[in-house]
């Protein structure tokens, strides 16, 4: 597999007050993928700085845009560690469907009976709904106060305290009537995980995920791990009327539905990995793309912790994403073979149109599939 790294510098633009900087470095050659560089080039402006790779027909490539820090010249790194969210709960959904095709959990068996007592109505709502996002528990981080960022950046939380705080308000419909993401699922999906296992949800995905997937810059930060380890660029964040660098940032308020940490390059070779079903048995696979409408934008469907996305160029491609204080992430697979993953280092609307900004990562990730 040939692998080539490329490098442009792009001139950020002060916004809000702060300055970014010119990155210089000399290109490996031409890319091939000159369209989803002007992508990532057009990025920056909206973002500190852009991240992708790419790989179609035995060749990967890693592309990169602005710059690692605000207010110095410090180039991006190649395929650089970022954090990455929701995509966290894709490898929870592998997690759990693995434990079906061992027969230890039933998909479309009451939550109750692995949780008992733990969630009213657990009766009424199946582990499936929960992977599926249509079990109607309200969201906990609506309650979580994420807008805050500063206050939130380095408090631990335990998943117990997220869940409570979702169960101390009513569902939002009832299970099974209505898709609407929610992150209270993949808590419980995590909790499931542990009591039928007997072991922690992070080990749970360290040795069933992400080793047997080869992901060598993929790992769940411990308790009161902050950093980001390896070369990374910085990660930033609006609080009030300032941007602030989030880079470190307890990431426990996220926990099976968003701890994780990867890069762009192993989250592409994840949704590669896993749809040429070298994670789940046939069966389970197959479960795991049965999907329902999800109406966030045209087209999306999700099924148990995967998204089915139409591309501009006919057909679609299946992955996940993520959005955390300082980082968002986008990407997948398609089933001819091409993978792609995508980062940028704020959540759109730091710097301009939130709207805005989340198109434009849709639309680069939709170039680099397609181009």
């Amino acid at each position: 597999m040939k692998t080539s790294v490329v490098r442009k510098g792009v001139v950020v633009l002060a916004v809000a007050g702060l300055l970014g900087a010119t990155v210089t470095t000399a290109e490996a050659g031409p890319p091939r993928n000159g369209a989803l560089q002007e992508k990532l080039d057009a990025l920056v402006g909206q973002f500190p700085a852009a991240l992708a790779t790419v790989s179609r027909g035995g060749r990967t490539e890693s592309l990169v845009a602005g710059s690692a820090r605000l207010g110095s010249r410090v180039p991006v790194p190649a395929d650089g560690r970022v954090r990455a969210g929701s995509n966290t709960k894709t490898f929870t959904a592998v997690v759990v469907l693995q434990l079906v095709a061992e027969g230890k959990v039933e998909l479309d068996a009451p939550i109750e009976r692995y949780l008992p007592g733990l969630v009213p109505g657990g009766s009424a709502i199946t582990v499936r709904q929960l992977l599926q996002h249509t079990s109607g528990l309200p969201n906990y981080t609506e309650y979580l106060g994420v807008d805050d960022v500063a206050k939130l950046q380095h408090r631990y939380f335990e998943p117990h305290e997220l869940l409570a705080l979702a169960l101390a308000h009513p569902a939002k419909f009832a299970p099974g009537t209505k898709w609407e993401y929610s992150n209270t699922n993949y808590v419980l999906a995590g909790l499931l995980i542990e009591r039928v296992t007997g072991r922690p949800v992070a080990e749970q995905i360290t040795e069933r995920v992400i080793r047997k997937a080869g992901l060598r810059n993929t790992y769940w930060p411990q308790a009161g791990d902050q950093a980001i380890r390896g070369p990374h660029p910085q990660g930033y964040a609006r609080s009030g009327d300032e941007v602030i660098d989030v880079t470190e940032l307890d990431p426990s308020w996220g926990w099976a539905a968003g701890q994780l940490i990867s890069t762009p390059g192993d989250l592409a070779r994840f949704a590669r990995v896993l749809l040429d079903g070298q994670l789940l048995p046939a069966a389970q696979l197959a479960e795991m793309r049965k999907t329902v409408d999800a109406p966030l934008l045209p087209g999306w469907r999700y099924g148990l912790g995967l998204f089915r996305v139409p591309l501009s160029c006919g057909g679609v491609y299946w992955g996940h994403g993520g959005d955390i204080p300082g980082f968002e992430t986008r990407g997948g697979a398609t089933d001819d073979g091409r993978s792609v993953g995508l980062a940028v280092t704020a959540l759109p609307g730091t710097y301009g149109d939130p709207e805005q900004g989340a198109q434009a990562v849709v639309s680069a990730v939709d170039t680099a599939f397609c181009r």
